[in-house]
């Protein structure tokens, strides 16, 4: 999979892109990220990425111009011109809020394109004439997308054959099926008087999943019952 990311703070996800499950990912080449910094689009010597909003309020606009260029120019580069392959993805509050499946769809897409925002979001003109797709990872305002598109990353290249040390790992995970993980246990056998429950130390496969998905509903049922409406 190869992703792009536009934001004005591409030093953010340095760090992200060389650790743990992503960091592997990118070593083992099973995931290709491009930052780009869309304020290398702005034009004029001081490259101006913002202005005030028309209409008057507090705060500045991200400026349509180094954005839309941006994005165009990520698209022209490609080899396959068929700019339908890339789905664009834009980060925002006002988005469709971010969940378990979104990312098992997402895991399937060939090429991805993030767009971060910052200061008080994007001039309308960025969402017209672009086909986005707008994400929310919550109901809460960050100060800018970059935190937001590492979650995006993280959960989706989990989801990519490799990526986790074992195939099954991804699939018990909360929200796999509408359903919170079942409790899970390892050494030692017994701490501060609480002990493993005896089912899984069983030897009796069976009856340890069969354990496992009786336990995931009740947490279920306990913590997040909405999650049963969505069966």
């Amino acid at each position: 999979m190869k992703i792009h990311i536009l934001t004005l703070f591409p030093s953010l996800f340095e760090p992200f892109l060389r650790e743990s499950i992503v960091g592997n990912a990118v070593t083992r080449g099973l995931i290709d990220v491009r930052l780009v910094n869309f304020r290398d689009f702005a034009p004029g010597p001081h490259r101006v990425v913002d202005d005030r909003p028309f209409g008057g309020g507090p705060g500045m606009v991200l400026k349509p111009e180094p954005i839309v260029d941006a994005v165009e120019d990520v698209l022209a580069k490609r080899s396959d011109k068929n700019a339908r392959s890339v789905k664009l993805i834009l980060l925002t509050p006002q988005g469709q809020p971010f969940d378990q499946q979104r990312a098992v769809s997402l895991a399937d897409e060939e090429e991805l394109l993030l767009l971060c925002g910052r200061y008080e979001g994007f001039d309308e003109r960025i969402r017209e004439v672009l086909p986005w797709d707008e994400v929310s990872i919550g109901d809460y305002v960050l100060s800018g997308g970059e935190v937001a598109a590492m979650c995006l990353v993280e959960s989706v290249v989990r989801l990519i054959p490799g990526a986790l040390g074992h195939e099954d790992s991804a699939w018990d995970d909360s929200f796999s099926h509408n359903r919170l993980e079942f409790p899970q246990y390892t050494r030692p056998r017994t701490f501060r008087d609480r002990s493993v429950p005896e089912i899984l130390l069983s030897g009796d496969h069976k009856k340890i999943e069969e354990w496992r998905a009786e336990m995931s509903l009740r947490r279920t049922e306990r913590r997040r019952p909405d999650l049963k409406q969505k069966d």
